[in-house]
């Protein structure tokens, strides 16, 4: 199977709260197919629920940026060419993502590509790939490293 397209990017986020209403991003990761990343830290001083302070927060310890120099540094690290964003279920990513760009035009392609549909539709449990999850070489929980397995897993299903 060959994908549509190569102008691609791989995304994860961490967020404050599941609930969108109430929640705000606080940490994202762009892995470009070569392997190219961009990782950042939000400032951010609101409440989180109780599963992010106990499994997200400790896993912060980048230096935090302003939503606005994190805005600016996407754009740019993107350089205009608004791929796809492929995130493993990414009905949360971009949502914080939009949220994130209130407005502003998203720097991504509007329609945004769903890696676990992709398994599903391939006759592979997208659940079970999240198992195998290697915890020797990535951190659980960090947005970093959900982009980067999320990056080796697709390579690896489309060669």
């Amino acid at each position: 199977m060959e994908p549509f397209s190569n102008n691609i990017v791989f995304i994860d986020t961490e967020f404050s709260d599941l609930n969108p209403y109430h929640g705000e991003i606080l940490s994202i990761a762009l892995v470009k197919p070569d392997g190219q990343e961009l990782y950042l830290e939000l400032e951010y001083d609101g409440p989180v629920s109780d599963w992010v302070r106990e499994n997200i927060v400790p896993t912060l310890t980048a230096p935090k940026v302003p939503r606005e120099e994190a805005k600016r540094k996407i754009k740019e690290f993107l350089g205009g060419k608004k791929p796809y964003a492929i995130g493993f279920v990414n009905q949360y990513d971009t949502l914080y993502i939009y949220k994130l760009f209130r407005g502003d035009e998203d720097p991504f392609y509007w329609m945004p590509i769903d890696f676990a549909s992709i398994l599903f539709g391939n006759g592979k449990n997208p659940e079970a790939s999240i198992m195998e999850y290697p915890k020797d070489k990535y951190r659980e929980h960090n947005a970093l490293d959900d982009a980067r397995f999320l990056r080796d897993n697709y390579l690896k299903f489309f060669q």
